[in-house]
């Protein structure tokens, strides 16, 4: 076929006008992205470039940094005019409004000396107003969830015993078993979720794993330390999609990052009631791409009942180096370790009679954890972040005491004591890639990622010494036909794959849908000892049990979370999604005299849904309101019965009880009454918030006996917390009342029995109310803190324990004085 020169020319031609059409289309874009930037340099004044300086988008409630030559470069998606505030610490804030896209500016700060603790409050609570993670963090996707941050520097708290009723007093609806041991674990709940060792949320530092064992023991023995925190970040049930399938969602504990100055040095100390001390050091710094923080914790004291002495070590380094502009390597390492007695549980009756005896002189517990990861944050472009993060535990739990559920009964020295140790070995990897992209000049963005977790743990039972060390030696020459033996190791292995999508429909509406596939294999590999007496007490039968256990199961959670935003700082939310919680051998296995395991328990599965408001009005009013719901299928839970082995005792049975749900109305109300009534007194301060949870449940279905139509165990009708917080220049206080209506502890809904003087592991957590004040001042250099809590001295308690540290009732700390002295150079 032959084409003529007319023809040929005129289809070159028009391929020239085409490629010239595309060009001027490619540059007039590029010319019009550049125009939608906003640019400058933030000085001293002095002509000084300052680095690390935060500017705030108060349009978009987004912000970013100065570089090390104090510029910065904001990419903005549409032309326009935005409102930015510059800040950093020491200096004064700016405030530049209306803005348009395509300027150039130049920022001077004022370096201001001896900063009082209102303005420093003042100055924080300005850029950080919303008490909410935004819709984009990092490689995290949290649009439409059910989202609370806890901004320490905000506190003024007992901080060195890590007080969770005042570090999570803004948090709603959460359940908390608190004791005396100063802090060294964090035990919160809520939402009919048992609070034990916060063994129902997915509990991360700096985004990584700290639990025993997410899959085969997902409770967490080490908190990290509030002094050293810059923030508590809680997601619900929504998390299940990004963080695993946990119906109680997640807890992000956020170490402080380097100061960006060469150096910088901390110590606070702290003394209080019962023998309390504690000593936080830190030291802190950068020296052009490296960074660092690293502090040291002790804490030792003798709790306000007798056989609670405890003594703690924790010691963290967080290394960081800039690779270039686009890539950071960054190393945490923590290791904790501390050796407590407990002094055991009490009956109704013991209780009553004086909460602060003790009858169990030779029960002790320790915990040796080391914690290490090390994550890879890379920027692709201005519109794409991934990171990867490899993390791994080396640690151990061990203990060894009397754990008769007749509480009452004494404690004598020369009798077996039950020893449990765990071994914890676990590693994984974690990835996450998020992309940015509009849709009809609206900006959405995607994530994928993957996560691989495997881990060999080890479960040991058997007899403990007769004597009243902490001795966590096998005594079986002392104790040949101990019955509660077993010897296993749980090679478990997790696979997932999650993905997310933020659509944003229009500027101010977007639907999130998301997507996780799990692959779980959990083993169980061991025996157990099997010994038959005869009626005279004569072994007939002893024996060693054989086990080798697999669950492997495969699934796919699907969620979804809706956001409209009518006007700047008004939010409506939604969201639905699925949760799993996989039930455990190492769960199974372990063998109490007070609570017995059902050996066919299986899986628990279920979904959990949010509908609220959250926002400000104007700069006086934040506030979060929703109703909320949870449904669980095969719900795993406790319930009073005789003992199905053969034992004539009363036990707590766990099994899966049946279909059960738990909704409520959850509200939290933070008023600025200052700067509505007081806005000219620059240097005082006044808000009071109130947090109110009021929540309900029924066991839908159950083929127990007398559990169908009953509550949920951990479910309180009321739970309210409110407060103030008063400051003048550099003096805060605060002053905080929680009341809680009374709650069950197991399915069938037993009553309390106040002249029980046998057991104490049955009946309800009666209601309570508790008062505490905390209040500190500031000195160029030095910073005094002081309060007491439960200053009321109210007898109360928040635990019926059936295993360690009771059985029995663990009753709450009596009043309780602290005083804390820091220095920081």
């Amino acid at each position: 076929m032959k084409i003529s020169n007319t023809k040929l020319g005129y289809c070159l031609s028009m391929t020239r006008l085409r490629d010239f059409s595309i060009l001027i289309l490619l540059l007039f874009s590029v010319g019009s992205f550049a125009q939608n930037k906003i640019a400058g340099v933030v000085t001293d004044g002095n002509g000084k470039k300052l680095i690390a300086v935060e500017i705030y988008n108060k349009t978009s409630n987004t912000k970013v940094f100065t570089d090390a030559l104090g510029a910065f470069e904001i990419d903005l998606k549409k032309s326009g005019s935005f409102d930015f505030v510059f800040f950093k610490e020491g200096y004064s804030i700016v405030e530049q409004n209306s803005i348009t896209t395509g300027s150039t500016l130049t920022i001077a700060l004022t370096k201001i000396n001896n900063l009082s603790e209102v303005i420093i409050k003042k100055q924080n609570e300005k850029i950080f107003a919303l008490h909410k993670l935004k819709d984009i963090e990092g490689t995290a996707i949290y649009a439409g969830k059910k989202t609370e941050v806890v901004s320490i520097n905000k506190l003024t708290a007992n901080k060195a015993t890590n007080n969770a009723r005042q570090i999570f007093a803004q948090v709603v609806g959460l359940t908390i078993n608190e004791s005396s041991d100063g802090g060294l674990q964090l035990s919160i709940g809520g939402r009919g979720l048992d609070p034990n060792r916060t063994s129902n949320f997915n509990t991360r530092q700096n985004g990584y794993d700290i639990s025993a064992d997410v899959l085969g023991y997902p409770e967490s023995y080490y908190a990290t330390p509030t002094e050293a925190l810059e923030e508590i970040q809680v997601v619900r049930g929504a998390a299940s999609l990004q963080y695993g399938t946990q119906f109680g969602g997640l807890v992000n504990f956020k170490i402080k990052s380097p100061v960006k100055k060469p150096f910088e040095f901390t110590s606070r100390n702290t003394v209080g009631s019962y023998g309390l001390f504690t000593n936080f050091t830190s030291v802190s710094g950068t020296n052009k791409k490296f960074s660092y923080y690293s502090f040291y914790n002790h804490k030792q004291g003798n709790g306000f009942r007798p056989n609670s002495e405890f003594e703690s070590k924790n010691y963290y380094a967080n290394l960081n180096y800039q690779l270039n502009d686009k890539t950071s390597l960054h190393f945490d390492y923590t290791y904790f370790n501390y050796l407590a007695q407990q002094a055991g549980g009490l009956t109704d009756f013991m209780f009553n009679q004086d909460p602060k005896q003790s009858n169990r002189t030779r029960n002790w517990f320790a915990v040796d954890w080391n914690l290490f990861a090390l994550k890879l944050e890379h920027k692709f472009n201005n519109d794409a972040d991934f990171s990867l993060q490899l993390f791994g535990l080396d640690a151990s739990r061990k203990t060894v005491g009397y754990l008769s559920n007749r509480v009452s009964s004494s404690d004598a020295e020369g009798t077996v004591r039950d020893l449990i140790v765990g071994d914890f070995v676990n590693w994984g990897a974690e990835a996450r890639y998020l992309k940015r992209y509009s849709i009809n000049d609206n900006r959405s963005a995607f994530l994928i990622g993957a996560k691989y977790y495997q881990s060999k743990n080890t479960g040991l039972q058997g007899p403990g010494s007769s004597g009243s060390d902490a001795n966590f030696n096998l005594a079986n020459n002392e104790f040949p036909f101990y019955a509660n033996q077993s010897d296993y190791t749980f090679p478990n292995l997790n696979l997932a794959i999650f993905g997310e999508n933020i659509f944003k429909i229009s500027s101010n509406f977007s639907i999130t849908p998301g997507f996780r596939f799990e692959k779980i294999r959990t083993q169980a590999e061991g025996y157990y000892r099997k010994i038959n007496l005869d009626l005279a007490g004569n072994v007939i039968l002893d024996e060693n049990q054989q086990e080798n256990n697999v669950k492997d199961r495969n699934f796919v959670l699907l969620g979804v979370g809706l956001s409209y935003k009518p006007q700047n700082q008004i939010e409506f939310y939604g969201n639905v999604s699925q949760n799993y919680r996989s039930v455990t051998f190492n769960d199974i296995r372990t063998v109490s005299p007070s609570n017995v395991i059902d050996p066919n328990i299986s899986d628990e599965k279920g979904f959990t849904s949010d509908i609220g408001v959250r926002g400000q009005l104007g700069n006086k009013v934040t506030f979060d309101a929703s109703i909320y719901g949870l449904y669980y299928n095969d719900k795993i839970g406790e319930y009073e019965t005789r003992n199905p082995n053969g034992s004539a005792a009363v036990v707590r049975y766990r099994s899966n009880i049946g279909t059960a749900v738990t909704y409520g109305f959850e509200t939290m109300f933070d008023w600025s009454l200052n700067k509505t009534f007081f806005e000219r007194k620059e240097n005082f301060i006044w808000n009071v918030f109130s947090n109110i949870a009021l929540t309900d449940s029924q066991y839908l279905k159950s083929d127990a006996p007398n559990i169908e139509g009953n509550k949920v165990e951990f479910v309180p009708l009321f739970n309210i917390k409110t407060g103030t917080g008063i400051g003048y220049k550099n003096f805060m206080s605060s002053l905080q009342f929680t009341y809680v209506s009374s709650q069950y502890t197991e399915a069938n809904n037993s009553k309390t029995d106040i002249n029980d003087n046998t057991y104490g592991i049955f009946g309800e957590i009666p209601s309570y109310y508790v008062a505490d004040f905390s209040a500190s001042y500031k000195w160029k250099k030095w910073k005094l803190e002081a309060g007491v809590t439960n200053f009321t001295n109210n007898s109360y308690f928040t635990r019926r324990a059936t295993g360690y540290p009771g059985p029995g009732i663990i009753p709450s700390d009596a009043r309780t004085f602290y005083t804390t002295l820091e220095f920081v150079f």
